[in-house]
Formats: C-alpha cells, structure tokens, sequence
C-alpha cells in the first residue's frame, strides 16, 4: 500500500495544505483540546504517579467513543494495558455518567448507548515486552478487521504506560526471541522495534498515538543536574480536566532511549 505524496499533481501550495488538513485535522479533544494534536502525532503523557494519567486517557476515550449526538467522536479506541492495572469498573462508570448527562437524565436508551459505545473501546493486556512487540506487529490485522465489523476506524492509540517493562528489560542482559537462541533484541533494539512498528501503524491506519510515562523525580539541585531534565507536570491536586492548570515544576530523569524521544510530543 503506497503512501500519498505531499504534492499531488500540479496543485498549488495552498491546495496541498488545504488537503492535508482536511485528511489530518487538527483533534479538539478534551482534555487536550489546548495542544495542537493532530492524526499522526505520538503524544507523551507525562507525569508523577499520583498525577491520574490513566484517568486522562480514559476522559479522552470516552470522548472518542461517545457517538457525536453526545459530543463525542464515534471512532474507535485500542488501549495497550501494559502496567496491566486497568479498572474496566471505572471506565464503566465514567461512561455511564457521560451518557446520562448528554441524555438529559432520560434513560430509556441509555444500556443501549452503553453497549456500542463499549463495543468502541478495544483493550488489550500486555504482560511483558514480547506480548507488547507482537501486538504491535499483528496491530494492522486486529484494525482492519474492525473497521470492517464497525465500519469506523480506530482514531487514537492509548499505552498506558510506555516505560512499564523498561526497568526489567533494562535488568537483563538481552531479550530471547521466542525460543530462538540465536537472535536476541538489546534494550535499545526493543525500542527501535517499538518505533518501527508504529510508524508502520500510522502509515496505514491514521491516528493519534498518546502514550503515559511515569517519571523519576529528583531535586533541581542535584550535583548530576546535567542528567536531569526540567519539564512542568501536572500537580496530584490540579483538576484532570486540564492538564495545564495548577502546575508544579519538577527535575525528572529521563530513562527512554533516544530512539523514542525523537519525535514524541510531551505533554506534561
């Protein structure tokens, strides 16, 4: 499947930006209608552990999936679990007060909503980097397959959250490929791969791709301050509904290798 060119025949300047935008809009999606995000972007979330990132992305599915007579979306989610402590009950509820407010409190429908808005929302459960490389690379199956049950595509791509192994990768001196002693994937090669597979992702199936990273702390003060890098995250007491208000500045250690933070847009 090729992919379409920047300038399509002898259209003018205006005409081809005129054409991308409308193929790649920009996403007014709450809570992150105040960044510029659009289809194609890899967004990073990040924040300290009380910082309710997995309750961000759930308000951003939830947007996604709600049907647009309730002021969502209608498009598909896929959420990659892979610190495997996602509450469906939660996400449940969320939803189930979402719906009840766009209804104006009728509820004679409202089960029926429920129901295909949750047929929207796919979830898959990652125990370790293998099971997360092979669903990257059968990823295009699972999608085209639901687009053609749905006959909507999967608009956003949630991993909750990116550096979840990274620690216990990092502990080991390689990773096996199945039971293949001859090729093995060093840490940096797990990401290249991680990389690799999503680009491919986006070349076939446009979405916005927003991954969670947790963060190291540390004091600004550090006598290896030059290993530590200043962003702004979300205060544990700021209101999920905006990620930009009450902020605190923190110094956070930086663990991703470089393969991944080429090209990721951080949110914080």
């Amino acid at each position: 499947m090729g992919v379409r060119g920047w300038i399509d025949g002898d259209e003018s300047g205006r005409e081809m930006l005129s054409r991308v935008l409308t193929e790649r809009p920009y996403l007014h999606l709450p809570p992150f209608q105040k960044f510029p995000l659009r289809v194609g972007n890899v967004v990073e979330l990040v924040g300290p552990s009380p910082c309710a990132k997995t309750h961000i992305l759930m308000q951003a599915a939830i947007d996604c999936i709600l049907p647009k007579h309730c002021g969502g979306l209608g498009h598909l989610v896929l959420f990659i679990d892979l610190d495997c402590r996602f509450d469906i009950l939660r996400l449940s509820q969320m939803l189930r007060n979402r719906i009840f407010q766009a209804n104006e409190n009728k509820s004679n429908d409202d089960e029926e909503l429920f129901l295909e808005c949750m047929k929207r929302f796919l979830y898959i459960r990652c125990y370790d980097t293998l099971e997360f490389l092979a669903t990257l690379k059968t990823l295009h199956y699972k999608l085209q397959k639901e687009r053609q049950a749905q006959g909507i595509s999967v608009n956003f791509l949630m991993i909750d959250s990116i550096g979840a192994f990274h620690w216990i990768d990092r502990a080991s001196t390689s990773l096996r490929l199945g039971f293949d002693n001859r090729k093995a994937l060093s840490l940096h090669n797990v990401y290249a791969t991680v990389v690799q597979e999503i680009k491919k992702l986006l070349l076939l199936h446009p979405m916005l791709v927003i991954a969670s990273k947790a963060t190291i702390l540390g004091s600004r003060y550090a006598a290896n301050a030059g290993k530590w890098n200043l962003r702004t995250l979300c205060s544990p007491n700021s209101a999920v509904s905006s990620v930009t208000k009450k902020v605190h500045q923190f110094m956070y250690r930086e663990y991703m290798p470089s393969i991944w933070q080429v090209g990721v847009f951080c949110v914080s």
